[in-house]
Parts: structure tokens; sequence; C-alpha cells
């Protein structure tokens, strides 16, 4: 009787500490997954890759110059090529001018700047895939405020732009003369116009 009392006793200690050490092992996940989506630093888990951002509203390229950033940039300029840092964990990624050196970031005021150090939450976007084949990339730490320029380039503020807008509606492109790396991400042209005359277009190493 008292092995058997002794036995109850030491599985129900066993499921309590298999609980408890269930429920640590989960906190200790989440708060894994919370810290690695709050602090996108980690090189390990960084994926990089080189393209330009072409603004639906000016017809031109995003540019960072350094601390002032616009959408006047031509196709294949230096200050248009962008070095855009992808996180794992969900669409978090930082955009960095490969000729400048500097971030995009978005501070509390919803202006647009380029900082020199892009470890901060202001210049963490998340990527939204819009229908029309746009993207458009909306501050990770100011919900609802969006990169966006107007017709003539100039930064909008992050507090008076929605989704809907063209101003904060931009496509992925590479720089003029290169060859898309379409195993690894798609890129899409300007127009649908565009895309049937090429498709229509012989290919002379063909001939």
């Amino acid at each position: 009787m008292l092995h058997s009392v002794t036995l109850q006793v030491f599985s129900g200690d066993l499921s309590l500490y298999r609980d408890s050490e269930s429920q640590q092992t989960s906190a200790d996940f989440r708060i894994y997954i919370e810290n690695h989506t709050r602090n996108p630093d980690d090189v390990s888990r960084k994926q990089v890759r080189i393209y330009q951002l072409y603004s639906r509203t000016t017809g031109k390229h995003v540019q960072i110059l350094g601390k002032k950033i616009n959408a006047n940039g031509d196709d294949g300029g230096k200050y248009a090529l962008l070095v855009v840092e992808t996180e794992t964990f969900g669409s978090h990624i930082r955009i960095k001018g490969k000729e400048s050196d500097h971030y995009i970031c978005m501070n509390e005021k919803g202006k647009i700047v380029g900082r020199p150090d892009g470890r901060k939450q202001e210049c963490v976007f998340v990527e939204e895939f819009l229908e029309n084949n746009y993207t458009a990339l909306v501050s990770a730490k100011y919900k609802g405020w969006y990169l966006g320029f107007n017709r003539k380039g100039r930064p909008k503020k992050g507090s008076r732009t929605t989704q809907r807008q063209q101003e904060v509606h931009f496509m992925k492109r590479q720089p003029k003369g290169q060859v898309a790396p379409l195993e690894e991400f798609r890129f899409t042209t300007v127009t649908k116009r565009t895309r049937r005359a090429r498709r229509l277009k012989p290919n002379p190493k063909r001939n």
C-alpha cells in the first residue's frame, strides 16, 4: 500500500514537472520569436539582395543620397541601387543605399530620413504585396504609416499615407542591363504593355 501511494505521488510530481517544463519551453520559444522579430540584426538569418524600387507616381526610382531620400532616381543610377536586407521571420526588411551607405528610416513624426545605422526599429519596414503587382512598405514601428513619395518625388509623412494611395506603391526592378535572378526573387516590369511586347518580340539567339 505504501509503495502504491509513493508511486502515485512520484507520478504526480513527474506530471507536474513535465507540464512545467513544457510551459517553460513554450514561453522560451515565444520570447525567442518576439526578440528576433523585434531586433532584426541577426546576421545569421539575413538575406541580402540588390535591386531598385520603381515609384508608381514619379515613374522614377527611389534613391538614397545620404540623409535625403527621394523618388527621382534614374534607372541604373548609383544612388538608386538599394541593398535590401530581408529577415527570416516575416517580411521585415531594411533598405540601404549601396552608394551612400545610409538606411531608409521613419522617425516619430512620420518623416522619411536617411541614417547610417539601420539597427533601430524605425529603419525596419514590412512588405505588403498588392494585387496589382505592386509592393507597399509599412513601418514596423509605426503601424499604418507607409513609405511614400508625391509626384515631385518628395517623401510623404507616414501619418498621411494609406495602402490604397499610389504614392506608396513600388515595383522591384533590376538595374538597367542586368538579368533578374528569377529563382530567388520575382521582379516585375512596369506595364502590361511592356510585358506583351517582350513576349511577342523574337529572340535573335534562336535564329
